[in-house]
């Protein structure tokens, strides 16, 4: 059993903490706006692990503070990126445990293996030009979704026909965008209740090869994110799911 701090307590918060008491776990502490006044270390103290789900704008703040008062904290916040580095350096000042990951679903972390090997495979094949699709729900504020930079990252460092990823929201059906050279397009959309789906399509002028990875619902990134604070304590240092999963 661990006692929790949920960061951040909107529907992923909500869905962690649920499923984390069904699994026997205590939730010492919840904080969200209404509350931030109690985001202190004698508070976080009382807890095992904290759980940061909140906004990019707060995300590197909320980490920062949880490695300062020496409690492991596991972060699924995605559009903070440019913090990141400093947010590691700050866990190793404090010989902190640290983990983060852009998503916690173990399906997408096998998708995101599956990507790897087959830009791989593709690298000897330019006759294939690659393009990626994200739609999530309307109150996702970050585009594109962190799962679809990972996506990309994975594909930039295994080809040599892109050189960056260029991001564009769809607002409006059958939108179309002006094509920018050498860059990998992703495309976002914002639709109701999607949980979230990620969509890599190879085309040539002869077929095309696509994979995806579709969410049913939070539950699986919620079960992750508690099963990495498990993992987490008692380490030391940064981690992230391919660690946890020994990919």
């Amino acid at each position: 059993m661990l006692r929790i701090a949920i960061i951040g307590f909107g529907k992923m918060g909500k869905t962690i903490k649920s499923l984390a008491e069904q699994g026997g776990d205590e939730i010492v502490l919840t904080i969200d706006l209404e509350n931030r006044a109690d985001f202190t270390p004698e508070n976080l103290h009382r807890a095992d692990v904290a759980i940061e789900f909140s906004r990019p704008e707060t995300a590197y703040e909320n980490v920062r503070v949880c490695l300062e008062a020496g409690v492991p904290v596991v972060s699924g916040t995605t559009g903070w990126l440019e913090s990141m580095e400093e947010a590691r350096a700050i866990c190793t000042a404090n010989n902190g445990a640290f983990f983060y990951a852009s998503n916690y679903s173990v399906g997408v972390n096998i998708f995101f293996a599956l990507n790897r090997y087959l830009a791989k495979l593709m690298s000897s094949q330019p006759q294939y030009d690659v393009r990626m699709e994200e739609v999530h729900h309307t109150q996702k504020l970050d585009h594109p979704s962190g799962t679809a930079i990972t996506l990309a990252q994975g594909i930039l460092q295994n080809i040599s026909t892109k050189s960056e990823w260029a991001t564009h929201l769809q607002i409006l059906e059958n939108q179309q965008f002006e094509s920018i050279p050498n860059a990998l397009p992703i495309i976002s959309k914002r639709e109701a209740n999607v949980p979230g789906t990620h969509i890599v399509e190879w085309s040539s002028s002869v077929d095309t090869i696509e994979i995806s990875h579709v969410a049913h619902s939070r539950e699986g990134f919620a079960r992750g994110a508690i099963a990495a604070a498990h993992w987490l304590v008692g380490r030391k240092g940064c981690f992230g799911m391919e660690e946890m999963l020994g990919f």
